[in-house]
C-alpha cells in the first residue's frame, strides 16, 4: 500500500486524468462535478474506487434545467490501498475517472464490461 497523499497531492492527480480526457469528450461533459471523500458510506462497497450519481447525458431531455449537477466521488483510500506507489495512484484515479465519466455519457457497467473497462 502506497503512503497516504495529501489532499493536494490527490486533487492534482484527479485534475491531471481530467486533463487527459480527450477534447471531444471533454467538451461534451455538462453539469458535472468531482469529490472526493476518504472512504464510502457503510452501506456501499468496500472496494469501491468511485461512484456516479446523476441523470445520463443520454437521459436528459429538453426540459433539463436548474438541476444540481451530476456527481462523481472518488474513494481516496481505496484507491490508495489497490496501488502500490505514486505512480500506480496516478493510473487507479485516471481508470476510475474515465469509467465514471462513461456513466456520465450514459455507458453502464455491463457495456464497459463488454468493452474490457470492468
Amino acid at each position: 500500500m502506497v503512503p497516504p497523499l495529501t489532499s493536494k497531492e490527490f486533487l492534482d492527480l484527479v485534475d491531471e486524468a481530467m486533463a487527459e480526457l480527450p477534447v471531444e469528450l471533454a467538451s461534451r461533459v455538462s453539469n458535472l462535478e468531482i469529490t472526493v471523500e476518504d472512504d464510502p458510506n457503510k452501506s456501499e462497497d468496500d472496494d469501491l474506487l468511485g461512484l456516479y450519481e446523476g441523470i445520463p447525458l443520454t437521459q436528459r431531455e429538453t426540459g433539463y434545467h436548474a438541476v444540481l449537477p451530476d456527481r462523481i466521488t472518488l474513494f481516496k483510500h481505496n484507491i490508495e490501498k489497490a496501488a502500490a506507489d505514486k505512480h500506480e495512484v496516478a493510473e487507479v484515479i485516471r481508470t476510475t475517472v474515465l469509467h465514471e465519466i462513461a456513466h456520465h455519457f450514459g455507458i453502464d457497467d455491463y457495456r464497459l464490461e463488454e468493452l474490457g473497462w470492468d
